[in-house]
């Protein structure tokens, strides 16, 4: 880096080192500001904005984003689509060509631009396209991400001044808002917190921290910008809330928020996958094929020609081994599978996930919502002897209707039943004091309500959690001790339940003293009144998803925090079969595993059902999956699931999850279908099968041509094809590649995952690539020997014969390629790879017979060369796919 460009560097920091400081001391300040002081600040109160402050604030800061999130301008994108080696390649052959072709020009005629015209038309040809496909992936990008919203809950004025919480993009969110934040919320911006309520915020993506951090309205502590995030009192954006609620005062948005300044010195790049490097080592193996036979090529012209010609033709060869498409092709594959996936109802965040889509071998997911129908009803409400009460429904209702946290589908399906009639009731009988809101450590919630000569409290959650703090059960309305024996029988009753597949949760109260605040300490000592009986059909296409999932290739695991009775029943009623511990372990299981690495991941590898998991876990399977060499989609649309998405190698969640969880995926999902995601995989594995043809045509295709013009080079008194010719050969073959993005794939391609396989690649190249080169010599001995084509003055009939068998040949062999079975008869190309190879067949056709071509040196051929032709094509054919049947059957498949 030159001194300049080092001061630049400097500069730049430095000046965002000092921002970075302006906004910690801004936040600082907010955290030990009063709450009433620091709202006049921002001309906002608990009411929120008026409509004339929201306006100004909006044109003061503009939008809640973070810039390097948007994508580059467009001149920029054009220029950064010429940084690729193979294209520097043809730029530096094209200015040695241009300095070649003055020196070296015919006095009387001066030089001839063609070969620098057509280096030129190949460059462009290549960075326009990949160029135009990443610019309009990049815009399909855009428009298929603004399907998927992330929203918080915002409070404002309405034009009468009364408060009015509704659901507002994140962009719109400006200085000065009064945000709404529950269980499973991604925080907008920087705030400070006005209330909380066992508020915990996961603030990982910031410190590191794997722990959540408990947030409340007073910073107890000295803030400097060196402890900035440990303030109580102070929220940041891109953090997410584990458990609890809050209100808070948004401080920052956009870049002026801690992860803005931050994402500044960022360059923002994702790691790259697997793909990303396999498409680099054959680049490098390429550029290094080249390296070592370009100079060869022109030593041996030299040492048998003139040193002259020699040096042009090691340039056109330099050229005819560059995959200046290599880039392009990529690009184009991945952009319109996005759309077409997107046409699925599968929406691509990031296009190289496309082929870990294609590559995943085991997919973890969720029961609930992606076996079930996710249309929860509430089946029973039973005492504790298992008969209909409407005191348990009644009860139930209350901590559903009055709880200010996450409300799920179970809320829900509570209060459909209990029907607009009784919840009037409910609020004209209750109010709320107070609440200890749902975690999932605790798996329970509850709600402490004024409406009798004490407050009562209201505990809902999973059975097992709230038969922790039960001292007693209700029996006839009467409250008496919880005995072992009546234990024994509510354990039966909850198991017959879970036996017919309901969810059941489990329900207490309790009467408590009156104060201000409620905390988890206070859930003790309480009376279990019932049960909530909930029913999640399985989905009708669970089990036809599955079975398909199943017959690609791709294993089905659930992971999830239902008990083991309901996994295994719904699991069994969809195809997924758990018969025996073997295939069925609990959280509490796999903790006993925690001390034998060994023995932990075989268990992960057998088991198919993980039941009563906790987050970490879901991510910790994921983990020892990849370990154990596998590709690992997880499917999920909670909090709890947002750590596994993360680990996954593609996190798939849908439109309607928590936001966490889709800021953490890389699909989404626009239908919590498994028949939706099974058509995304055979999109990704045909984007990926593509790819995987060009790479395969190109290197065996280069592998065999430099074999064959070494030899042609060795052997021939001239030079074995025309510079200029060359040149046009490799740009027309390099068009009709512009199709392959259409063609079809196999139907057994697509029936297993698809990885990248480099010893696969160099296997493929070195078998199938000396191919050509048998013929290619034989067309040397036909033009030799038959057509006497074999002194100087007859070079351009043996350039021209070598030229149209070559260009035809190379362009055949991409339908042979293209597919394992017999071409055209078992396996036909899409109609734009054949309507382009077709054109390519009868340009090198009717060349030789143009003015065009007699200008580039080439002549016409005579006729009696066609059948020769045909008979060497014909064999080509016919050597290659017995070779494939050969290849088939030693290693088991072909792409």
């Amino acid at each position: 880096m030159s001194t300049f460009k080092r001061g630049l560097s400097r500069r730049r920091n430095q000046l965002l080192a000092d921002r970075l400081a302006e906004q910690n001391q801004a936040l600082a300040v907010a955290a030990v500001t009063p709450p009433e002081q620091l709202l006049a600040q921002f001309h906002s109160s608990q009411r929120g904005l008026s409509p004339i402050r929201v306006t100004d604030a909006a044109e003061r800061f503009g939008p809640n984003q973070v810039n390097h999130d948007k994508p580059a301008p467009a001149w920029l994108q054009f220029l950064a689509a010429f940084n690729n080696p193979f294209v520097w390649i043809l730029c530096v052959l094209a200015v040695v060509m241009l300095f070649t072709d003055v020196i070296l020009a015919d006095p009387e005629e001066g030089p001839s631009y063609k070969g620098v015209a057509t280096l030129g038309v190949m460059v462009l040809v290549s960075v326009g396209m990949r160029f135009w496909q990443e610019y309009r992936s990049g815009k399909a990008a855009q428009s298929l991400q603004s399907m998927v919203q992330t929203t918080t809950a915002v409070t404002r004025q309405n034009e009468y001044g009364e408060p009015l919480t509704a659901e507002l993009p994140i962009e719109q969110v400006v200085p000065g808002d009064i945000v709404e934040l529950a269980a499973g919320d991604m925080i907008p911006a920087d705030v400070r917190f006005l209330r909380t309520k066992d508020l915990q915020i996961n603030e990982g993506m910031l410190t590191g921290e794997s722990l959540p951090t408990e947030k409340t309205p007073v910073t107890a502590m000295d803030l400097n910008q060196h402890n900035l995030l440990e303030a109580d009192s102070l929220g940041f954006k891109g953090t997410s809330v584990t458990s609890g609620s809050g209100t808070a005062l948004v401080i920052h948005t956009g870049a002026q928020t801690y992860f803005g300044a931050m994402s500044a010195q960022l360059t923002g790049k994702r790691p790259e996958t697997s793909f990303d490097h396999g498409v680099k080592k054959v680049s490098m193996l390429l550029i290094k094929f080249m390296l070592v036979m370009v100079p060869l090529v022109f030593v041996v012209n030299g040492l048998t020609k003139d040193w002259t010609t020699a040096f042009l033709f090691g340039l056109v060869t330099a050229v005819g081994l560059t995959p200046e498409m290599l880039p392009m092709i990529v690009t184009a594959n991945l952009a319109r599978g996005a759309v077409k996936m997107s046409k699925h109802q599968v929406i691509v965040k990031r296009l190289n996930a496309i082929q870990n889509l294609g590559a995943m071998d085991v997919l973890c997911t969720d029961k609930t919502g992606t076996l079930t129908e996710d249309r929860i009803v509430l089946e029973r409400h039973l005492d504790v002897h298992g008969s209909s009460s409407l005191r348990v429904l009644r009860m139930a209702a209350a901590n559903s209707r009055f709880q200010t946290g996450l409300r799920n589908l179970l809320d829900r399906a509570v209060l459909d039943a209990a029907g607009p009639e009784l919840l009037t009731e409910l609020e004209t009988a209750y109010t709320l004091i107070d609440e200890v809101p749902f975690d999932f450590s605790r798996r329970r919630m509850t709600v402490v309500l004024e409406g009798g000569s004490a407050p009562l409290m209201i505990t809902k959650g999973a059975v097992e959690e709230v038969l922790e703090v039960c001292g007693s059960v209700l029996v006839k309305g009467h409250s008496h001790p919880l005995t072992a024996a009546h234990r024994a029988e509510l354990s039966e009753l909850v198991d017959s339940q879970n036996a017919e597949g309901l969810r059941v949760l489990a329900l207490a109260t309790a009467t408590a003293s009156r104060r201000e605040d409620y905390s988890v300490a206070d859930e003790k000592e309480m009376t279990l009144v019932g049960f909530l009986s909930f029913l999640d059909p399985p989905k009708e296409s669970a089990a036809a998803a599955i079975a398909a999932l199943h017959r690609h290739g791709t294993a089905v695991k659930v992971i999830t925090g239902d008990n083991e009775l309901v996994a295994r029943t719904v699991c069994q009623q969809v195809g997924i079969a758990a018969e025996g511990s073997a295939e069925l372990l609990s959280g509490a299981e796999l903790e006993l595993l925690d001390g034998d690495a060994a023995a932990f991941a075989e268990a992960v590898e057998r088991t198919t059902i993980f039941a009563k998991v906790n987050p970490l876990q879901k991510a910790r399977i994921v983990e020892q999956l990849q370990t154990n060499g596998h590709t690992v989609g997880f499917m999920g649309d909670g909090i709890n699931d947002a750590a596994a998405l993360r680990a996954s190698d593609v996190g798939i969640s849908v439109d309607t999850a928590v936001d966490i969880a889709r800021e953490s995926a890389d699909i989404i999902l626009l239908r919590k279908d498994l028949m939706v995601l099974e058509a995304g995989i055979q999109e990704g594995r045909r984007t990926f099968g593509n790819i995987i043809k060009y790479i395969k045509m190109t290197a065996s295709s280069n592998f065999g041509n430099m074999f064959s013009v070494l030899v042609a080079s060795a052997l021939l008194p001239f030079i074995p094809m025309i510079p200029v010719v060359v040149l046009l050969q490799n740009l027309v073959y390099d068009l009709s590649m512009l199709s392959l993005p259409w063609d079809k794939v196999d139907k057994e391609y697509l029936d297993k995952p698809q990885k990248w396989e480099t010893k696969g690649l160099a296997r493929f190249m070195v078998t199938i690539g000396p191919i050509s080169s048998v013929f290619d010599l034989s067309t040397f001995a036909l033009m030799w020997f038959v057509f006497a084509a074999n002194s100087v003055d007859q070079a351009a009939l043996f350039q021209s014969g070598w030229f149209v068998e070559s260009l035809i040949s190379q362009t055949l062999i991409v339908h042979m390629i293209r597919t394992g079975r017999v071409p055209f008869l078992q396996s036909r190309a899409s109609w734009p790879v054949l309507l382009l190879t077709g054109a390519v067949c009868l340009f090198a056709l009717l060349l030789p017979f143009s003015n065009f071509g007699h200008s580039l040196g080439l002549v016409s051929l005579p006729w009696t060369y066609f059948p020769w032709l045909i008979g060497t094509l014909a064999a080509y054919c016919l050597l290659t796919q017995g070779i494939k049947v050969l290849f088939v059957r030693r290693y088991g498949r072909w792409l």
